[in-house]
């Protein structure tokens, strides 16, 4: 997806694949109804992967019949160009598919949607972030939400508001008999600021945004 350019302005790819899909920007994104705040999540998950080097269907963990369903469903204007990036069927890695099944088995709304958003965030749990920005999201708050709607059983187990793939990990191991901690009270371990530290901050999505502004206003001064 190309670098566009508004009124001078150089526009981040993300930020313009998120527009395409959306008519707006995410900043601007109401999210008042359950469809609205889906369409909303749909669209940040697919605009970062869009615009990260590869197929989309990797990217994203969605094969192409998948793909090209939930773009007629959701983004019917803009379908055919979306659904021309995505061919075949993403690559097979085992983690993604422990989790996507892991999600899977606590779903708490029927239809496309929830597995769809399994699929997805399994596959997005493996980028190098803090899973809210590798799914495009504004904030935390918005991955909790989207976990609470779809995946109630699963999100509401953690109760101590775990990171969420730290969560997820510690899940995958317990239902396999394993133990990943090496202490048994969080409160006692080395690593409790890499289970429960902060996840507050600006996503992805406004970071390129903001880089790509502060370089349009360079250029022209």
């Amino acid at each position: 997806m190309p670098r566009g350019v508004v009124t001078g302005r150089v526009v981040s790819p993300a930020r313009t694949a998120y527009r395409a899909l959306t008519g707006c920007d995410s900043a601007e994104a109401q999210i008042d109804s359950d469809r609205a705040f889906d369409r909303h999540v749909l669209a940040s998950i697919l605009a970062v992967a869009a615009t990260e080097p590869g197929s989309i269907v990797d990217r994203c963990g969605l094969g192409a019949n998948d793909f090209a369903t939930l773009m007629t469903g959701f983004f019917p204007h803009i379908s055919v160009l979306f659904s021309v990036l995505a061919t075949g069927e993403p690559a097979e890695d085992d983690e993604v598919t422990m989790l996507r099944d892991l999600l899977l088995a606590h779903r708490s709304t029927h239809g496309e949607v929830s597995r769809w958003l399994a699929a997805l965030v399994a596959r997005r749990a493996m980028e190098p972030n803090h899973l809210w920005e590798d799914l495009g999201l504004r904030d935390r708050s918005e991955l909790t939400r989207l976990l609470m709607r779809h995946f109630a059983p699963l999100a509401q187990d953690n109760t101590r508001n775990m990171r969420w793939k730290r969560f997820f990990y510690r899940k995958l191991c317990e239902d396999d008999g394993m133990v990943m901690c090496s202490t048994p009270v969080c409160s006692h371990c080395n690593d409790f600021n890499e289970c429960f530290g902060d996840e507050s901050g600006e996503s992805r999505m406004a970071d390129r945004r903001r880089q790509a502004e502060l370089q349009a206003s360079s250029i022209v001064s």
